[in-house]
């Protein structure tokens, strides 16, 4: 007897439908699967027909045929061990299969027969739906990720024993149902750090507001001990909240990567992403086998920290360049291309030597060849990729001292950061720019025109400081958040001026 039953599996971060084909038949007694498989999924009938054993099915020896379908898409992880077990009851017919009939079912077996949960349920139900597939079999612990894609019927299962008694009574199938209150309604962010903490270091503090304003790559430099980590981690703080659609987009990379917290299907908060800096090339754009989304995904739609910046390997930090342009990553394999999601803000930290005390050369016993030799490690093309360079001061001991009550707290930064995104959304309505940082050349001239005045500045700092194309045009996308930070429709000089300090530190790391 011949039954299908509807699976899915993963590729890259899309879910492709696989259907999960069995047949019994006469021959010589044995157990078949064929279909382009993994390891772990050939290992599946080994799992399969234990969880049958113990989940009280005795199947009589006969031939065996189970043929995951389409033959040439590689499948991967352990999400076909209930299909498979599903396919051959039906193919047995010791189970009435009517109603797993243009279903989808997904699970892991345990030998027992429970079923365990997956890893990329969000897409597989998402690909479930634009397939025409309604309602899924879910592993208990995967419902509530599940329930994250509308209109969809969803039903948790526990056992193998469990699914095929629901299947033989369809008046006990009880899809479950989103209560309100629950995890759907959009939670309000919590986070453990504030600005509020941060005592001095206002260049800083406003580097950081700029930066979140019109998602700017930022990067500090100075003296080690000077909270330049500090601030940089409290920068998701000051970003606007994440919209449905962006949560939904981020939770779907972290249910992939098996990085969802135990029962929180959307994470509710904007990633903050801080890799040591041993990460390879491939930990950073993606890769393996099964090809799985890296840290530039993972930091999509927040912040990618990079601390201590000149110790990452030169490989890893030179492959940013591609995705910081295109945010977007994409890996090649023989078996095909993988387009991944890198639209993230790039925030890194350094010093400006070895020993961590340049330029005060009252501490800082290097030599002028070791800090060219530290240096050397970051290309200019690299360093242009940073709108924003802060450099940190030392810290006074009045500063350090002074109540934390009297800073401004994240709360009230990010009122300004809103403001000025409310602002760009209006501006770039329709053109498929989203920030300020993203202009190309068409929007600067449109939404970037210079007074006189403004023009006339600008020209002598390009010339004086012998700028590249990109620098200018990154100038002028920090000066028209300045703008939008206060309000104003032009471009002035002071916007300009501010925009150029902050182009200062690379110059002086260059002549360093």
């Amino acid at each position: 007897m011949f039954v299908k039953v509807n699976s899915a599996g993963i590729c890259g971060i899309r879910g492709r439908i696989v259907s999960t084909e069995a047949d019994v038949g006469d021959g010589l007694p044995g157990f078949i699967m064929v279909g382009y498989l993994a390891s772990e999924v050939r290992e599946a009938q080994d799992r399969v027909r234990t969880a049958l054993k113990n989940s009280g099915f005795r199947l009589p020896a006969r031939k065996v045929t189970v043929n995951l379908s389409p033959a040439d898409l590689r499948k991967e992880g352990t999400a076909f061990d209930l299909p498979i077990a599903l396919a051959v009851l039906g193919a047995y017919g010791m189970t009435d299969m009517r109603e797993a009939d243009g279903c989808l079912v997904v699970g892991e077996l345990g030998l027992d027969g429970k079923v365990k949960p997956v890893e990329g349920v969000m897409s597989m139900v998402m690909a479930a739906r634009e397939e025409g597939i309604r309602r899924c079999f879910l592993p208990q612990e995967n419902v509530m990720e599940g329930l994250v894609v509308e209109h969809m019927e969803i039903v948790g299962v526990t056992s193998l024993a469990h699914l095929a008694a629901m299947l033989s009574d369809p008046r006990t199938i009880c899809p479950a149902r989103a209560s309100s209150g629950n995890f759907l309604e959009q939670e309000k962010e919590c986070y453990d750090v504030d600005y509020r903490e941060v005592n001095g270091q206002q260049f800083l503090r406003r580097a950081a507001e700029v930066a979140a304003a019109g998602m700017h790559n930022l990067l500090f430099c100075g003296p080690a001990g000077t909270g330049k980590t500090m601030i940089a981690r409290r920068l998701p703080t000051i970003l606007p909240s994440l919209s449905r659609e962006e949560n939904i987009e981020i939770s779907r990379i972290y249910s992939i990567c098996g990085q969802l917290p135990a029962g929180q299907p959307l994470l509710n908060r904007r990633p903050f992403r801080s890799p040591h800096h041993t990460v390879t090339p491939q930990g950073l754009t993606g890769g393996g086998r099964p090809v799985r989304p890296g840290e530039l995904s993972l930091a999509s739609g927040g912040v990618l920290f990079l601390d201590e910046l000149t110790l990452f390997r030169k490989s890893a930090v030179e492959i940013l360049r591609q995705p910081l342009e295109e945010q977007r990553v994409i890996v090649s394999r023989v078996r095909g291309s993988y387009e991944f999601p890198a639209d993230f803000m790039l925030c890194a930290a350094m010093n400006l030597c070895p020993c961590g005390y340049f330029p005060d050369r009252s501490r800082c016993r290097c030599t002028p060849a070791q800090v060219r030799q530290y240096m050397g490690r970051l290309s200019r093309p690299i360093m242009e990729r940073f709108d924003i360079c802060a450099e940190a001061a030392p810290i006074r001991y009045e500063e350090l001292r002074q109540n934390a009550g009297d800073n401004e707290s994240s709360a009230a930064i990010r009122v300004r950061v809103e403001r000025a995104r409310e602002i760009q959304a209006a501006r770039f309505d329709g053109t498929g720019i989203r920030f300020n940082s993203r202009m190309g050349k068409g929007a600067l001239e449109r939404f970037c025109r210079l007074r006189p005045e403004a023009e006339h500045f600008l020209e002598r700092v390009y010339r004086t400081r012998g700028m590249s194309a990109r620098t200018c045009h990154k100038v002028l996308r920090v000066a028209r958040t300045i703008a939008d930070l206060e309000g104003s429709e032009t471009l002035s000089k002071t916007h300009l001026a501010e925009a150029v300090g902050y182009r200062a530190l690379e110059e002086k790391i260059w002549e360093a």
